[in-house]
């Protein structure tokens, strides 16, 4: 299964399509709100996981879980896509797109945080220095520059876009004890977070019609946001000798979104927003990498 070349043609696709997705929220959420984005991301991408499952024969895993596995998959479900989606969306509405991304980009300190009392891991020299370097790149985003005065511009879409990363950091946690194959753990928890989103949008939405130009955004979301990029992100790390060579190009990911941030939203990238990224961007590389020095 080693082939380092197509590691890094599945790793630098995936990469490019991650690097899209803020563009695609911020343009969505021009047509629909947060929950309608929700809502129709959550149908594509369950479908496009259910036709890769089918076409790889591996449907059937799904119709063969154990009752505690399946509500295992529901309880999943209602972190992510749910409330995870629902956050992350409202706080793309509140903040420029140039700020909810790198603050979501996070995720990773929160996750090695949550790991000391959930997983009974400790926390090395390496991991203390990542996180004051990222949060530090946080208190320079969300002051967009300003930090004697520590005014935040918008505390209540830095609020969200930092909850969302505790969400995504425990769903990502709780999938560590599951033995199941990723994608079959990730269509069921989509699936049945489809009952939630619905009934949270039927009694504190009104229904409408949406956009087209809506629809179309949801669709590249839940295509690619939520499924077919996460599928190439496995097959890439599945080929490759070396995982660490892979997962090295996730780094591009952000400073390549502001690029499509500004050309496809139109945000003039902020001097601040860039160095809040370089800093949290140099606290994750010192804590993947800093203990092995």
């Amino acid at each position: 299964m080693i082939n380092q070349k197509k590691a890094y043609f599945y790793g630098l696709t995936a990469v490019l399509l991650w690097s899209t997705v803020a563009s695609a929220f911020k343009l969505s959420l021009r047509y629909l709100d947060n929950l309608e984005l929700l809502v129709i991301s959550d149908a594509f991408s369950t479908t496009t996981l259910a036709i890769m499952l089918i076409l790889s024969r591996g449907f059937g895993q799904v119709l063969h879980c154990t009752r505690k596995e399946y509500l295992r998959s529901f309880l999943l479900g209602i972190l992510n896509p749910f409330l995870y989606y629902l956050i992350l969306f409202r706080a793309y509405e509140l903040l420029p797109a140039q700020e909810a991304q790198p603050l979501n980009y996070t995720w990773a300190i929160t996750l090695a945080l949550l790991s000391v009392p959930l997983l009974g891991q400790k926390i090395t020299a390496a991991d203390f220095i990542g996180l004051l370097l990222g949060y530090f790149g946080v208190v320079i985003i969300s002051t967009r520059g300003l930090i004697s005065g520590f005014h935040i511009s918008e505390p209540a879409g830095v609020a969200l876009a930092l909850g969302s990363t505790l969400i995504w950091a425990l769903y990502w946690i709780y999938c560590t004890s599951d033995s199941r194959d990723p994608i079959v753990c990730l269509f069921m928890s989509f699936a049945f977070s489809i009952l939630p989103a619905a009934l949270y949008y039927g009694l504190f939405h009104q229904f409408r019609v949406p956009e087209m130009s809506g629809v179309a955004g949801a669709a590249y979301v839940g295509a690619f946001e939520m499924s077919i990029t996460y599928v190439l992100w496995l097959l890439a790390m599945r080929y490759s000798e070396n995982t660490a060579r892979v997962a090295g190009l996730i780094f591009i990911s952000p400073f390549l979104s502001l690029v499509f941030i500004h050309y496809l939203v139109g945000e003039p990238i902020r001097c601040s927003t860039m160095a809040g990224l370089i800093l949290i961007t140099a606290g994750l590389l010192v804590q993947k990498y800093g203990s092995r020095v």
